[in-house]
């Protein structure tokens, strides 16, 4: 059986994260890239055998590449705190690392908002890599770049995406900031199009397009604040633009 390395990058994950740990606990080893948390995310990894790596937060990319200098497994599977591996999926994993088909693997993950999950606000993301074959870039929403082909688990991860609406929105805000400075860091410039057409488009992708709507009211808010994520990212460039920030 080939070894399995889980990387799981936290930041006062507590009330999520012993369960997170429970559900990889056939992996051989498991990381956890700390961003200094204030809260017992720490102890509860500690208590679990966890390798714990401490690092100041600068983007998800240094992060999760630095915790992959650490890894010995030659399989890396990537999560998040607030994210579940079932057994069935774990079993589809361990088949995976087996056959070696791939260089890597998505997983689907539909989002969790209240209480139900939204299998039509779902995202497939390579997760599942060979550790020698991968390497992130991209400082807010970082991309998995794999050397070779890449497959598909039919499973989803349980994924409790968000723990209320102002953790919704504050979440979108803090993603926001980090895309109004890259987009500036790049010399782009926010126009009347940004700030009108884009927020509209990408409501009627995520509520029409994708099928939302099948979703119910969770679609629907989902659909909404993630059109007010996308209006707040050009609102925050014309304010760095004006150095109001």
């Amino acid at each position: 059986m080939k070894k399995l390395s889980v990387i799981i990058p936290t930041f006062n994950e507590e009330a999520y994260l012993k369960n997170a740990l429970r559900s990889v606990s056939f992996a051989d080893e498991i990381i956890v890239i700390d961003s200094l948390s204030t809260d017992k995310t720490v102890e509860i990894a500690e208590t679990f055998g966890c390798k714990v790596l401490h690092r100041k937060f600068d983007n998800f990319s240094n992060q999760k590449n630095h915790a992959l200098q650490y890894a010995t497994g030659k399989w890396v599977l990537f999560i998040d705190g607030d994210e579940r591996i079932t057994y069935k999926l774990k079993q589809e994993i361990l088949q995976a690392m087996e056959t070696g088909k791939h260089a890597g693997y998505k997983l689907n993950f539909p989002h969790f908002y209240m209480n139900r999950f939204l299998y039509h606000h779902s995202d497939n993301v390579t997760r599942l890599v060979l550790r020698e074959k991968c390497r992130f870039e991209g400082s807010v929403h970082e991309k998995l770049i794999v050397d070779g082909s890449i497959g598909k688990l039919k499973n989803p991860v349980l994924h409790f995406t968000y723990k209320g609406l102002m953790h919704y929105i504050s979440k979108k805000d803090s993603y926001a900031w980090f895309q109004a400075k890259q987009l500036l860091n790049k010399g782009k410039k926010a126009t009347y199009f940004h700030l009108a057409f884009k927020p509209f488009y990408r409501f009627f992708s995520s509520y029409i397009l994708r099928g939302g709507f099948r979703d119910g009211i969770p679609g629907l808010a989902v659909a909404s604040i993630n059109a007010y994520g996308v209006f707040s990212r050009y609102v925050k460039l014309i304010l760095l633009q004006k150095g109001m920030k």
